[in-house]
């Protein structure tokens, strides 16, 4: 959390979840956090669940399972809500991907949603992303890597938190002195038996009250993460397994053919990817730290960030390290619009500008044309403000 990846329109999933993670039933959701007698396991230390855990160093295990995406973040009723690619979807309600994972070179995501899917396939070096409702394809190869490097590359994008290993990945940077780390009690997670290990911010500041990352008992692999916001007893967003079988898929799976009439597009991945390439490309000025981190952006920024549009897609382009998507739409704009009527007038020594402030997540936009994110408290997006040049 004490970095931010460059701002495209992939931040739409980022900033939620970073800052702190398609359609489904709400019954679904349900699955992931309905309460199950806590099973009896041998006793573990923080410390011991910290080393543990799948994807730090080694590649977790094989699996096929669906994961359910729920968030909460009590933002106004946003226009095109209905739609589940969209932005306002992400930010309320609930959304399914299903997983297929044999190692870190063949991963496929599935995101169904009403009468059409996207698919995201990664088959060694080839990636492509199928768009039903559009019949559409596009594609892109990546870069050779040596064996070593890709042995402990993450299962999906690092910067799009589309399972609980990535969003795990994500709160387990955040650990350190600014960090209280614990064990509460055993959890039964899509039918598994798990330990939750429990990241409290310290900081006073941060909007986060706790991160609970429940880790399977066997495997050591995250099943659930949930983020609650500060004196809060139900999550605000949660992200885990409804079902999950630790069976390595089958190597059709990951062979992916151009359906009739499809539309193909081929993409290059960026030639640099690495943390000064990114800061080349604009990323985005960070002022803090660890659950104090603020995001800086430019006023431009907000209307993409308000974007709609695949999150497959999105995820396509982050594989590489590039922006997913295309420019605004009218949809866009309404987003913006009603986010910003929402906004509360505020001013200070910093200047002046506009508060949209959530359980989560704090925005404030300043007259002199930034943006501010993060899952602070207002006092500390005012004194960020402060310090923008």
């Amino acid at each position: 959390m004490n970095a931010l990846p460059t701002i495209s329109r992939r931040a739409r999933w980022v900033i939620p979840a970073g800052a702190v993670a398609l359609a489904a039933a709400v019954t679904a959701a349900t699955m992931i956090s309905t309460a199950q007698a806590s099973p009896e396991l041998p006793l573990r230390t923080p410390a011991q669940l910290l080393a543990s855990v799948a994807g730090r160093d080694t590649p977790p295990p094989p699996l096929t399972g669906t994961v359910v995406e729920t968030a909460s973040l009590g933002i106004p009723q946003l226009p095109g809500s209905s739609n589940p690619n969209s932005i306002a979807a992400l930010l309320a309600g609930s959304h399914t991907i299903k997983v297929w994972y044999a190692d870190p070179q063949h991963i496929r995501l599935a995101v169904p949603v009403t009468l059409s899917e996207t698919d995201l396939i990664r088959n060694g070096r080839q990636v492509s992303v199928w768009q039903s409702s559009s019949n559409t394809v596009t594609r892109m190869q990546l870069p050779a890597k040596s064996s070593q490097a890709d042995t402990h590359a993450s299962p999906v994008p690092s910067s799009v938190p589309l399972t609980p290993q990535q969003a795990a990945s994500q709160a387990l940077k955040a650990v350190g002195p600014s960090t209280r780390v614990s064990v509460e009690r055993n959890v039964t997670v899509a039918g598994q038996p798990a330990y939750q290990l429990v990241l409290s911010p310290k900081a006073s500041g941060s909007l986060i009250g706790r991160v609970s990352i429940a880790i399977d008992a066997t495997r050591n692999v995250p099943l659930r993460v949930q983020v609650f916001a500060r004196g809060a007893t139900s999550p605000a967003l949660q992200v885990g397994y409804t079902s999950v079988s630790f069976v390595k898929p089958a190597a059709a799976n990951f062979s992916f053919a151009t359906p009739s009439g499809a539309k193909v597009k081929v993409v290059s991945p960026p030639k640099d990817t690495s943390a000064q390439g990114k800061k080349a490309s604009g990323a985005p000025q960070v002022i803090g730290q660890d659950w104090l981190s603020v995001a800086v952006l430019p006023s431009s920024a907000l209307a993409g960030v308000m974007g709609s549009g695949s999150a497959a897609g999105s995820a396509a382009q982050s594989a590489a390290g590039g922006s997913g998507g295309s420019g605004g739409s009218g949809q866009d704009a309404a987003i913006a619009g009603a986010l910003l009527k929402s906004a509360t007038p505020v001013h200070g020594a910093w200047g002046s500008g506009k508060l949209l402030h959530t359980s989560l997540v704090s925005v404030l936009m300043t007259d002199n044309g930034h943006v501010l994110v993060g899952a602070v408290t207002p006092a500390v997006l005012y004194r960020a403000a402060a310090q923008v040049k």
